[in-house]
Parts: structure tokens; sequence; C-alpha cells
């Protein structure tokens, strides 16, 4: 493996999100009614408590239920309700919010911000405060505040975080103030131990005046209920990729949870301490590290606990340290590609939902003739150019595979027919999204079936990275009839500016007009990489060992660095 490259498990891909620059400190301070004013109001005010219940899929006035352990006593009159100026609305502020107006004054840079610097920001005409790490520039917000200026105030030049959790926790502040992020909080932090377990308290909500906890760079996690659901609540302290990072599985009481971070794996393993609904909901905020997920109560009430601790229950590993874990899929159909590739569409079971990364892989494992026999595959979405919604929302799995006529496990997975069940893992691998960041052109080499983690690739390149000018795929194959989702690839190029394939092929095509005959060589890469002045390149590879091993080491022949290069390795 060389040193700075990353080596990536699957013939088809692999990938780690390493997000590790936007960790940051997710607990505040203070001890002011802020809640009441920066959401309760909101909530009376502008009607929003309807949007938290379909967020939550409760019904709004359950939450908090009378007497639940998660309502917090006021500790004065009624809300501070005041009377907004004419305009000043919750539609007026998303209509200004969205006037593409600079609303943090830093024209779009985002920054680390010291404890001294945010302190400096605690006036009327220039207030700055800390959610859980991240720091908005709520001076623009002020007149739209239900609550008012005065206890808004309260926050101005601190972290506010532990004022806006005494009762409004679970309310979406990040789409609110998504215009106004200034950066996360600078805070010196202890190094991350490997294998720490935080201690367990129990499971029950800590006791109001209970001293705040280490801080430290590790994920933690919270619950609240309300007399229907409960709601877990994962605190990343870093951002995370759009395309998820999350695998649950929850089955007859047993909920497991897993984040990938980067190189790490943050897990919750607990049997909860009474019976849910199989089915789990997810609402995640990626740009603040953010994951809620919600359960069912099959029987309406308050719990004491969420449940009892099980093995390597809240604990930050290194992923590689992680045992594989695999859950039953069903096969619910296959769809040819070409003559010998077919698309295979998997079901997870009732209770789990898997979130795969773009660049990572997952395995199949399937017991063949006595023998265990595991192999990688890189899902791929639906479609080459799919909608606007995001993939991670889509609840199946799609592995284009290739059948080998003497292939043990691909002859075996050929011959499952709708119904069949095979084990997958969840999601393993190297790639990060993070080594896409601020680069301008992304060249794609791939052979064969290497093409697997490149189409999810394109799609983000093309739909989520705004650095991208302009993507290449340089597609090997021995014949034009090899070349898979031929024709999505043209459409997509003749649609898509941003976008170019070009096709070698060692056999002459017929009607491929955008391909060249041969095979990698020096001269097909120099001809074809061209870096613009100015540009910052990054070079995906993917395909056979023999292929990667002579593409990577020609690429570093024409003055590509390790630090441009990544090989997903099968």
């Amino acid at each position: 493996m060389q040193k700075n490259m990353l080596m990536s498990g699957g013939n088809q891909s692999d990938s780690e999100e390493d997000d590790d620059d936007w960790n940051h400190e997710g607990d505040g301070t203070g001890a002011f009614t802020f809640l009441k004013t920066f959401i309760s109001g909101l909530v009376n005010s502008w009607g929003c408590l309807r949007t938290v219940g379909t967020m939550l899929n409760v019904p709004a006035q359950s939450f908090p239920a009378s007497g639940s352990q998660q309502r917090v006593a006021s500790s004065g009159a009624g809300r501070n309700k005041v009377v907004l100026k004419p305009g000043h609305s919750l539609m007026d502020w998303i209509r200004f919010a969205k006037s593409g107006k600079d609303l943090t004054g830093l024209r779009g840079r985002l920054i680390d911000v010291t404890p001294e610097e945010l302190e400096k920001h605690n006036r009327r005409d220039d207030c700055w405060t800390c959610i859980r790490g991240m720091v908005y520039n709520v001076t623009p917000y002020i007149d739209y505040h239900p609550g008012g200026e005065d206890e808004l105030m309260k926050a101005a030049g601190i972290d506010g975080t532990d004022l806006f959790d005494q009762v409004h926790r679970w309310v979406n502040y990040e789409s609110m103030l998504k215009e106004c992020l200034v950066g996360r909080m600078a805070l010196k932090t202890p190094a991350a131990v490997k294998g720490v377990t935080s201690p367990l308290t129990g499971f029950a909500p800590p006791a109001p005046g209970a001293p705040p906890p280490v801080k430290d760079s590790r994920p933690r996690y919270d619950w609240f209920q309300t007399d229907a659901a409960v709601h877990l609540v994962i605190y990343t302290r870093r951002k995370i990729p759009s395309s998820g990072c999350m695998t649950a599985d929850l089955k007859a009481g047993l909920l497991r949870v897993e984040v990938l971070l980067g190189k790490m794996s943050y897990m919750l393993n607990l049997s909860l301490a009474h019976e849910v609904d199989a089915n789990i909901s997810v609402n995640a905020a990626s740009s603040v590290g953010k994951i809620q997920l919600s359960v069912r109560k099959l029987t309406k009430g308050k719990w004491a606990t969420l449940g009892q601790p099980l093995e390597h229950h809240n604990t930050f590993l290194c992923k590689k340290d992680r045992a594989v874990f695999y859950r039953d899929c069903v096969l619910l159909s296959k769809t040819e590609v070409n003559y010998n590739t077919q698309v295979f569409r998997l079901q997870c079971p009732q209770g789990t939902i898997m979130h795969v990364p773009v660049g990572k892989h997952v395995y199949l494992k399937a017991c063949i003739k006595d023998t265990e026999v595991v192999r990688p595959y890189t899902p791929v979405d639906q479609r080459l150019a799919a909608g606007p919604d995001p993939p991670s929302q889509e609840p199946d799995l799609y592995l284009m595979i290739k059948v080998y006529p003497d292939g043990v496990f691909t002859q075996h997975l050929n011959s499952l027919q709708t119904g069949d069940h095979i084990s997958v893992s969840g999601p393993e691998g190297s790639f990060s999204v993070r080594l896409l960041r601020d680069v301008t052109h992304l060249f794609l080499l791939a052979a064969g079936t290497g093409f697997t983690p490149m189409a999810r690739l394109i799609r983000l390149s093309l739909q989520e990275i705004d650095t991208i000018r302009k993507t290449k795929l340089l597609f090997f194959n021995r014949r034009e009839e090899d070349i898979l989702w031929h024709k999505d690839l043209d459409e997509l190029a003749a649609e898509d500016e941003r976008f170019q394939v070009e096709y070698v092929l060692q056999e002459p095509p017929a009607l491929c007009s955008n391909s060249r005959t041969g095979g990698v060589d020096e001269a097909v890469l120099r001809e074809t990489l061209v870096r613009p002045h100015g540009s910052r390149c990054f070079v995906c590879v993917c395909g056979p060992p023999t292929f990667t091993e002579l593409t990577v080491r020609l690429l570093k022949q024409l003055d590509f660095s390790e630090e441009e290069l990544h090989a997903f390795q099968g």
C-alpha cells in the first residue's frame, strides 16, 4: 500500500468518510431561558410545531407529554412573546435568508472561531452565538425572533447550547439558520483514545443540575420520548456526508447503530427497555453532524430508562477493529445491463436502515459447497443520472455484478431467484469524499466493472460538489458491447457539458464515435488527462489489479502526486 494512496477493498470500490476537519465541541454553557425565546416563541408564533411533529412522526401537541421527564419546568412566567414588525414573519425570514444576501459578513467563507473571538460579537448590531459547536451570526435574525431581542441577546457572544436545549433540543435550528453559519468553534480537545468507552451512568435522562461531562471530540448521544415514541439523537461533532454514514439494525428489541466517521466507527448497542415497532425513521443534518432515529412504542407510556447496554455499546473505535456485521437481505430483482452483467437489487430486512457513502463497498457472504465465501461489491444508484433527491433516500441496494463463466461466487449469485436471501455487510473501505475538497477537475479511470465506484462519483461531482468544473471518465473495455451503461453515459455527456466520457477499446468499435483503440499507456493518459492552468486535479482508478498497478505507475510518471490519486483495489 502506498503511504498516502488510499487502497480500497472491492474491485468495485471502497471508502471511508474522513471529515475530521469539522471536529467540534457540542456542549454549551449558561443558564437562561433562551430556549423559550429562540424556539418556543418560534413554535407558538409561527406554527412550526406542525413541522416539528412531522419531523418526529408524532403528533405535535404530544411533545413533551405532560409530566414527562423531558419537560423542563419554567423558572418564570409564561413565554415572553413580542409583537413583530410587519414583514417579519417566518415566511418573511425564509425569503430573506434565501435572497442571496451575505448574512454572515464573511462572503461565504467558513472559519474556526475561538472563544475569545466569539465573545467579541456580543452587541445588538454584531451578535454571534454558538449552538453545538457551530457559530452563527444571528444579527439579521434578531428582528424576526418571536421572543424579542432581549431574550436572544442572552446568548450573544457565548455558547448558547444549554440555553437552547432546555426545552427545544429537537427543533431543526440548522435549517433555520443555515445562511447565518459562520463556522465551527475552535476548541482544544484531548486526543481521542482508541477503544475508549464512555462510562455508563444509566440510560435515564441526566438529572437537572448534573455537572457537564468532560469535553472531547468523540461523538455522544442523547434520547428523549413522547408517550408514543422514543427518539435517539447522535451528535457526531463533525460534518457528515449527505449520502449518509449510518447503519441501524433493530431486531427483537435489540438496537445496533453504527456511524462511520472517517477511519473511526461510533457504535450504540443496546436492548431496549420495552417493545417497539420494527420500523425506524431517520433524520440527519449533515452540515452539523446530527442524526436522529425515531421508533414508535407498541404501548404508550413513559419509559424510566432507554434500555440495557450490550457489548461495545457507546464505543468509538478504528473501523478496522470492528468485526464485520452482516444482515440477511432479500433479492428483489435482477436487471440485465449487458450480455454478462446484471444489477442485483437487494432489500434490507425490516428494521434495518443502511446508508452506504459514495465510494464505499459492502461484502456479500454465502455458504457454497460447505464453504463460506465472501466478495466485495460497490453499490450503484438505480440509474446513472437519478433525480434530485439524495441517493441515500433509496432503501434498497443496487449492485452491478459481472457474472463470470467460471466464477464460483458470481455463478452462485446468478443462480439466486427472486425472494432468495444473502448476507450483506455494512459499508467498508477507505475512500473519503473529503479528498475532493477544492478539486476543479476530476478524472475517473475505470476498466470493466471497475466502473461501479465511478458511477456514484459522477453523480456526486455533478450534483453536490460545486468546485468541480469538469468530470472526465476514461473507460477501458475489450469490446464495445462490454461498456456498462453505455447509452446512459452518452446521454449524460450530451446533457451536461461538465461531464465528458471517452472509451478505450482493445477491439475497433463498429459505431462508438467517442472512442479510441488500444489500452492504457502513457501516450493515452498524457493526451486525455490535461491539466488546465491553475486547476486542482484528482484521479480515481479502479479495475483489475494489473490495470490499476500499471495505471498508477503511469500517472506518477506524468507527475500526479500520491495526494492526487486514489486507487480502488479488488
